[in-house]
């Protein structure tokens, strides 16, 4: 009885791209060349097609109000699958062709407008997620179709830095508060917040830390002296 053939999917899947990958802004990055190299091996006729708008033949798709869009598309074995991905910043905002600004409870926050670089690079990027849809690294993307939390967002109707931070979710609804770590991104978030709100005591800024944080004695001595320092008392 003759072995049975694997599939294109199951052959690129058993492929470990640990070795291969960078992490970035929660994201995990794989090498286009890599990759790409990694498909030639296995099936030397694939081949890929970068999709370009049919009016202006430019390699990306744009809306005024939604963004910049890439599209590529990746046959193997006669079998072509699509794949698109969106321009974004290194916070995962979309890049327009201004710039612009968005709130957060931190206060604003700037998303620079599209390069020709950027577009470049999401193409790329977009080709390594075409590929996993065929099982080359596809492990790595899970997760990335979840949506993004809302919680550092809000309505962007003021140009004002927001004062109150959200509540958290009590213990008793089964969800413990993040403990607030000196040097982490969430301390970078709260330094910076802290120099927004000046006219704000230290005894307002914990109180209202604390509803969204665990904070350690030695955090919140540090958070003291960043008050201290910027005047706030």
């Amino acid at each position: 009885m003759s072995e049975k053939t694997k599939s294109v999917f199951e052959t690129l899947s058993a492929i470990n791209v640990n070795d291969k990958v960078e992490k970035k802004s929660g994201l995990t990055y794989l090498s286009w060349a890599w990759a790409w190299a990694e498909v030639k091996k296995a099936y030397p006729d694939a081949s890929y097609l970068v999709l370009r708008e049919p009016n202006t033949f430019l390699p990306y798709f744009h809306d005024e109000a939604l963004g910049y869009m890439v599209m590529t598309q990746v046959t193997i074995q006669g079998q072509t699958l699509e794949m698109w991905l969106p321009v974004m910043d290194g916070a995962n905002k979309a890049m327009k062709h201004e710039a612009y600004t968005y709130s957060t409870r931190y206060g604003d926050k700037s998303v620079e407008q599209a390069s020709m670089f950027d577009i470049n690079k999401t193409l790329m990027r977009c080709l390594v997620k075409n590929l996993a849809m065929f099982g080359l690294g596809h492990y790595i993307f899970a997760g990335e179709d979840l949506p993004e939390s809302e919680s550092d967002l809000v309505a962007n109707t003021t140009s004002k830095p927001i004062a109150k931070a959200p509540a958290t979710k009590t213990a008793t609804e089964g969800e413990a508060k993040p403990q607030l770590k000196v040097d982490s991104e969430d301390w970078q978030k709260v330094v910076k917040w802290i120099g927004d709100n000046k006219t704000k005591s230290f005894e307002d800024i914990e109180k209202i830390l604390k509803q969204r944080f665990l904070i350690a004695p030695a955090a919140l001595k540090s958070l003291k002296a960043i008050v201290d320092t910027n005047g706030q008392g």
